[in-house]
């Protein structure tokens, strides 16, 4: 399949970062390319602007894009469709539970009903200190650590001497 065959799908996964245009978002779409010397495939990334005017998306969240039957100008060729896994909260596309990590001991991937499950049957664990069911959903630190919210702007250098924490380097 070619690179414009590929990019012609209707439905795309992608992540999204952050941007300076108005009224879209600018997703970061994963493809891989094939490499016929050592026969194996390499992730290569498409940089695609989606119409979002209800700013659904923010920077980190994996959302589905979908082709506009017009393009609106010549940056802007899909819209956000949805937003699948919002930035921190990872879920098991197979079970919809929602994931916790790895146990690296036994290499499973560990859910936070099963963390539950075990402290109810034998006791509370002590180096387990933070509590999923007792956090606050994203969004809470919005003007505090999470600017992602903010218009940013293009920063060209970085020894400037103004502060500008909403920069994105370009």
């Amino acid at each position: 399949m070619r690179l414009s065959q590929a990019l012609r799908t209707s439905l795309l996964l992608g992540k999204c970062l952050p941007t300076v245009k108005q009224n879209c978002s600018r997703i970061a779409v994963k493809r891989y390319e094939y490499d016929d010397f050592l026969h194996t495939y390499f992730p290569k990334f498409n940089i695609m602007y989606a119409h979002d005017p209800e700013k659904m998306c923010k920077t980190g969240d994996i959302v589905l894009i979908e082709e506009l039957s017009q393009k609106l100008t010549t940056l802007i060729t899909h819209k956000v469709n949805k937003v699948v896994y919002p930035l921190g909260d990872i879920t098991d596309p197979i079970t919809g539970k929602k994931v916790v990590g790895v146990k690296i001991d036994l290499g499973k991937v560990a859910y936070r009903d099963d963390l539950e499950e075990e402290d109810e049957l034998y006791g509370k664990n002590p180096r387990r200190k933070f509590k999923y069911s007792e956090a606050p959903p994203r969004g809470w630190q919005e003007d505090k650590k999470d600017f992602t919210h903010r218009e940013s702007y293009i920063k060209y250098h970085e020894f400037d001497d103004d502060d500008q924490p909403y920069a994105v380097y370009k």
